[in-house]
């Protein structure tokens, strides 16, 4: 990659390098993966956005348990800018990591990292931080996530090699949060995360700020469309589904006001779910489920052309 690449090639070529050496994991019929991206878990205090629908995430969670998915996590799982501590973040949300802990043992959870939590590509975070939590329940040290592996992508393959789908954080579109990622967080911990408190929305991210947040959707799907791949992704916070003219797709975040959006693959077909709370006639809260759109199925986007394999 040299200078003289305009910004969208720069920007393809950081999408492109996230596959490189991408974990693959097979997409058939009986597969069933649920995707969440951006819970961005904090440490419980008022910059915690996940804190309010961490029910609502565990709900969830027991769900796709329960029906045999695979929990697949695209980035910014937990908010490492904003906060040194994983090991207070950690305690903070100890239910959710028992419940994800449960999947991961099970042989049934995958992580990428994503901007916010770009530290877990490194091994000193993994061998100190990821061994063991503290259960309450059990008031001693069980195992968390040993020997886990944090991915920059992960490719589901198509048994049918119709169209294979390809999963990474998305920040890679945008230079501040990729390339020049030490001083975004820089900016965030240090200046934005104190303002955040008196209601001023943080410029530098693609979720806040909507010409970002189209500029970095338009060079994902420009991506999608050159490699002839479908492309899911997280980082802007914005839920989508793609079309056979435009195969990039968003899972949403964890953090909205609203409820939780991610995206369920399941017998070769997409589709953009919702988690929110409802109210029933009785006037008990419950969690609740709803599709938001169509549910588009790989074989869909055939029209659109055979994929090339990395």
């Amino acid at each position: 990659m040299t200078l003289s690449l305009s910004p969208t090639a720069r920007s393809h070529s950081r999408i492109s390098k996230a596959f490189d050496h991408a974990l693959r994991l097979p997409l058939q019929p009986g597969s069933r993966y649920i995707l969440f991206s951006d819970c961005h878990r904090g440490v419980g205090n008022a910059n915690d956005n996940f804190l309010k629908n961490e029910y609502l995430c565990l709900a969830a969670l027991q769900y796709y348990y329960r029906r045999g998915f695979t929990y697949l996590e695209l980035g910014d799982g937990d908010e490492l800018w904003e906060n040194r501590c994983f090991r207070k973040i950690r305690e903070i949300h100890a239910d959710t990591f028992a419940m994800l802990s449960r999947f991961y043992a099970a042989g049934r959870m995958y992580v990428v990292y994503g901007n916010h939590d770009i530290v877990k590509s490194k091994n000193r975070f993994r061998q100190t931080c990821m061994h063991t939590y503290y259960c309450e329940h059990t008031r001693q040290e069980c195992p968390l996530f040993p020997g886990i592996t944090f991915y920059p992508g992960i490719i589901l393959q198509d048994v049918r090699q119709n169209m294979d789908i390809y999963l990474t954080h998305g920040h890679q579109a945008d230079p501040l949060n990729s390339t020049f990622w030490p001083l975004a967080r820089f900016l965030v911990r240090y200046l934005w995360r104190p303002l955040e408190k008196l209601g001023i929305p943080d410029p530098t991210s693609a979720a806040k700020n909507n010409r970002k947040k189209k500029k970095s959707e338009q060079r994902l799907t420009k991506w999608a469309i050159k490699h002839g791949h479908i492309l899911v992704t997280g980082h802007t916070h914005h839920p989508m589904i793609g079309t056979v003219r435009s195969p990039y797709c968003n899972t949403g975040s964890c953090i909205h006001p609203t409820g939780i959006t991610g995206i369920e693959i399941e017998n070769r077909c997409l589709t953009l779910v919702k988690w929110s709370t409802q109210a029933r006639p009785d006037l008990v809260l419950q969690a609740t489920r709803e599709q938001l759109g169509e549910t588009v199925c790989v074989d869909d986007y055939r029209p659109f052309g055979q994929m090339s394999r990395y």
